[in-house]
């Protein structure tokens, strides 16, 4: 190690000149020799990185384009090597995907794929020994993880070149996936490079290893895409998701970084978290495989450690993934350099170092795939043959989900599952079970007996006893809650009298539609309906006059208007053929978004006439997100691609340093995602205080409440948790890592109630709800008794681990509440209600407080 670290310390210290032009010093000297394992021979037919990338791998971080560009010259050369587009970003960049494999595999890959998904099945007659081997590898799922994308060039290279492994590539296929967050990885790469000296400056404080903010670590809307892979909100996780199943590789290989004063992880994790549906022999073959990386490592003299620090809970990792569908996956953590040089505890950590620790994991995970080929194979079918023998004794025969007044949450979470090659039905009757109505069209149910029932029952059991009480993620996930939607399971009996349909591939959601004709007095809908906001938002922004009902309205045929619905009508100056485009309009807007929209044709109308002046006009929203430093970019990103993606509305991303340069005046709703907020002070208090007390809506999530409070706009008060030191007798010190992780609430569901009557309320049929918390804040309730329209439950645990303190300071508490702030209001959310794009069940409160703030009488807010 000594004599590694001098000669690297040898090559910063040094200038070359080549062809005239300075070369970076340190970098210069670095060979393809330095990264590659010894014992292997090269075909020279193939091109070397430096001879496409102008630059050996190490010198400058690889832009994505440049690793496309070298992975187009591998498949054009040799016959090992398949090219193929998976897939397009957000920003319109190519998934990407190498195999490697021997050409006779090449030629009849669809075949290999085809009998590979017999793996699933218990009864296949399979030849375990002829059967290839899947290794697949995904690299920099975090954009700002560089050490692992340019590590893939070199993997690419080796098994594409290396003479020596031809006769292993017929019983092994290689799967390369170069960058899993190519965004990401785009923008921190010219960032550093951008920074880059050409003279190496270690000093953390340098700004080539402090990106500026959001980083590059998430995706084109910020998201942490390694919490994707079970989710699959964003296309680089569908296009990925897809291959898995198409390919159901026996390994699976995750690249990543962690802090530069750390040495080199791999799994297996910490044993005590692993998730109870993880077979144990995924364990022992991990625990297998890891000996062949410390070899590796220990033939290098780089430091490792493993069975610490990180865990197999979490079932949306890309290490964890695997592991619920008979592959085994394994993580790779690499202390970051975070630009090419960088000081740590450990001396000077090079660039090139952490490429090739990643690198020669690749190579020593296809020496253990060469030698365990037989009981990998073997070990993934055991897998299924196990799940089917579970499901055949466990009382539950089928999940049943959906929602009576809005299909399309229901709709998507049958989308999200059948992603991950689970049969879903539609119901095609109407059915009650244990009291719970289920309509047809609108309600979706998923057999227990298929190959991925570990999968099924991990999307929807309910786990609040745990092993460990530590957690590197959330500790429920339970999507049922998530979306906000009645299920249940169901016996067999109920399961073989519904009348249902399977899903196919792709299909859509249902088309709304619009009941009235042309000339109608008004036309009305309700607010449940997921994409109502969508279509309330384009009817404001198209110029018609959208109001919003505060009590019930039955119309003429019966119909009763739930209290929160939405009527559109014509501007009183409105032109002659206006009436004939709003019909238009709204028959679009209902076949877009799958509303009910119905035709009035009298404003005299039971309850409340069409024309009471209790019905409140909305203003259009006009939406600014603080974005910035301080503030959290995966927050923000949230809400950025919830308003964006899902109801196309326009918002402005404002930078926290130019508030005081911007006319606030345009907006009417400002949002404050959770973040610290340090950098403002009192004149940007001062601008937040004047411009709500004008009229306009304030949202405060998390500890942007507390940046409130700080600077006295309003008063949120917080219950206090006991600090560590006044809750016991002596403890003893290995127990303090241990004891205050407990009382960490990282990712947990509640039961909250919420009130129905009041606005952020409106378009839900009842008041018992679901949330997610992954903080330890703890609002009180507001002194007015109005000003807390969702409390936690006194019984509030609903899915997940919560430490028996915390769950008494959460009971009862306050989970959103509505301040005044002159003519304004101040709206508060303790929890995130667009936790990772998925939390469909609560966006609505958050859509709620955008388009209702406005109204909320002055008298109910604190």
């Amino acid at each position: 190690m000594k004599k590694i670290q001098s000669l690297f310390l040898f090559f910063l210290m040094s200038t070359l000149s080549v062809f005239g032009q300075k070369s970076p010093a340190g970098t210069a000297d670095i060979s393809l020799q330095y990264y590659l394992p010894s014992g292997f021979t090269y075909n020279e037919k193939i091109p070397k990185p430096k001879d496409i990338l102008g630059f050996e791998v190490g010198e400058w971080n690889a832009g994505y384009d440049q690793v496309i560009r070298y992975f187009e010259k591998l498949a054009a050369s040799s016959p090992r090597v398949k090219f193929e587009i998976i897939g397009y970003t957000y920003e319109k960049r190519p998934q990407i995907m190498l195999t490697i494999t021997s050409p006779e595999n090449l030629a009849n890959i669809d075949k290999i794929k085809s009998d590979r998904q017999q793996l699933r099945d218990p009864n296949a007659k399979i030849d375990f020994d002829k059967m290839p081997l899947v290794m697949a590898a995904g690299y920099s799922v975090h954009g700002n993880e560089a050490s692992a994308i340019n590590s893939s060039i070199l993997a690419a290279y080796h098994f594409a070149a290396a003479n020596e492994i031809e006769q292993d590539l017929k019983n092994i296929i290689i799967l390369i996936d170069p960058a899993l967050n190519p965004d990401g990885s785009n923008r921190y790469a010219s960032w550093v490079n951008t920074h880059r000296s050409y003279n190496l400056n270690g000093d953390p404080a340098n700004r080539e290893h402090s990106e500026a903010w959001p980083g590059g670590r998430g995706n084109h809307y910020w998201f942490d895409l390694n919490r994707d892979w079970l989710l699959v909100q964003h296309p680089e996780s569908q296009n990925r998701v897809a291959k898995f199943q198409e390919w159901l590789p026996n390994i699976y290989l995750d690249y990543h970084e962690m802090g530069t004063n750390n040495t080199f992880f791999f799994q297996p994790g910490i044993p005590s978290r692993d998730h109870p549906l993880t077979p144990k022999k995924n364990m022992e073959l991990t625990e297998k495989i890891a000996q062949y990386h410390a070899k590796a490592m220990d033939d290098l003299g780089s430091l490792y450690h493993s069975r610490e620090s990180f865990d197999e809970y979490y079932f949306g990792y890309g290490s964890t993934y695997p592991d619920i569908q008979g592959s085994i996956g394994i993580l790779f953590e690499q202390a970051s350099s975070r630009g090419h040089l960088q000081e740590s505890i450990y001396g000077p950590l090079p660039f090139a170092f952490t490429i090739r620790n990643q690198f020669r994991t690749s190579v020593s995970s296809f020496e253990a795939a060469k030698n365990m080929r037989g009981e990998i194979n073997k070990f993934m079918q055991d897998f299924y043959a196990e799940s089917l023998k579970e499901s055949a004794v466990d009382t539950n025969k089928a999940y049943i989900f959906g929602d009576t007044a809005d299909a399309a949450r229901g709709f998507h979470l049958a989308e999200m599952i059948q992603q991950h090659q689970i049969d879903v039905y539609s119901l095609n009757q109407n059915i009650t079970v244990n009291g719970v109505s289920f309509e047809k069209e609108k309600a979706y149910i998923v057999p227990l007996d298929q190959p991925q029932y570990k999968l099924i029952k991990a999307i929807f059991e309910t786990r609040n006893t745990f092993q460990d009480s530590l957690f590197y993620d959330v500790s429920a996930w339970t999507l049922p809650m998530s979306f906000n939607l009645d299920y249940t399971a169901l016996s067999s009996k109920i399961m073989n009298l519904a009348d249902v349909t399977l899903l196919e591939e792709g299909f859509g959601k249902k088309a709304g539609t619009l009941i009235g004709e042309k000339n109608a007095y008004a036309y009305a809908f309700e607010w449940a309906d997921y994409y109502a906001p969508k279509a309330a938002y384009k009817l404001m922004d198209e110029g018609y006059l959208v109001r919003l009902t505060h009590e019930p309205i039955t119309l003429a045929d019966g119909k009763v208007l739930k209290r929160g619905s939405i009527l559109v009508s014509t501007q009183r100056d409105a032109e002659e053929d206006a009436a004939t485009k709003l019909h238009s309009s709204l028959a679009s807007l209902a076949a877009e978004t799958g509303i009910t929209v119905y035709g009035i044709n009298t404003g005299y109308t039971s309850g409340v006439n069409i024309g009471s002046p209790s019905i409140d006009v909305l203003k259009k929203p006009e939406v600014a997100v603080l974005v910035g430093t301080g503030v959290a970019s995966g927050e923000a990103g949230e809400m950025w691609h919830l308003l964006d993606q899902r109801f196309d509305m326009p918002i402005t991303l404002l930078p926290v340093e130019r508030l005081r340069n911007t006319d606030m005046s345009r907006y009417n709703v400002l949002i404050m995602p959770n973040g610290n907020y340090s950098s403002w002070g009192k004149s940007e208090a001062e601008e937040i205080k004047s411009w709500a007390s004008a009229g306009n809506t304030l949202i405060a999530r998390g500890n942007a409440m507390t940046w409130l409070n700080s600077n006295e706009l309003v008063s949120f008060t917080f219950k206090k948790e006991p600090k560590e030191e006044e809750k016991m007798a002596a403890q003893p010190y290995e127990d303090y890592t241990k004891n205050t992780g407990a009382r960490m609430t990282s990712g947990t569901i509640f039961n909250v109630k919420l009130d129905i009557t009041h606005p952020i309320g409106y378009g839900y049929g009842k008041g018992d709800l679901f949330t997610f918390r992954n903080s330890n804040q703890f609002l009180e309730p507001g002194k007015n008794p109005y000003s807390n329209p969702m409390v936690y439950t006194d019984k509030p645990l609903a899915s997940g681990y919560v430490h028996p303190e915390n769950l008494e300071l959460v009971r009862n508490s306050s989970a959103i509440q509505v301040k005044r702030l002159g003519r304004g209001r101040v709206i508060g959310m303790v929890d995130n209600p667009n936790f990772r794009a998925i939390w469909y069940g609560t966006n609505k409160l958050f859509l709620n407080a955008i388009f209702f703030g406005q109204v909320i009488e002055g008298g109910t807010a604190d």
